[in-house]
């Protein structure tokens, strides 16, 4: 009969504790899981609705610096180099158009022969 009572699955009392510590381990686990779902949800709800555009901001303070830098130096003095430019650039293409004769625009514009 001491045959029959024999333990062949090896030595249970090394292994007594495993089964408790996954317990413990697993029940932690679910504890900082449900803390960390709880503080996330805090931090969501604190988000504003939307967010501007990244660049928006620079935008709009270079937009703003250089209209004071504008003022500053005064409009006029603007105004007068953009005249000189369109006046200058207005005048050399007048001057190409008075170039060409009537008879030579007219055959160019309908595939007559070109100019020299």
């Amino acid at each position: 009969m001491d045959v029959l009572a024999v333990n062949n699955f090896g030595d249970t009392r090394s292994g007594g504790l495993a089964g408790p510590m996954g317990l413990f381990l697993i029940v932690l686990m679910c504890i900082a899981t449900v803390l960390l779902i709880r503080n996330m949800n805090k931090r969501i709800r604190r988000l504003p609705d939307s967010f501007p555009v990244a660049g928006e901001r620079e935008r709009v303070a270079e937009i703003a610096r250089l209209d004071a830098d504008l003022e500053r130096s005064g409009a006029a003095a603007g105004d007068d180099v953009e005249a000189d430019r369109s006046v200058s650039a207005g005048a050399a293409e007048d001057a190409e158009v008075e170039g060409v004769a009537d008879g030579e625009r007219g055959s160019a514009g309908e595939g007559g022969t070109a100019r020299a």
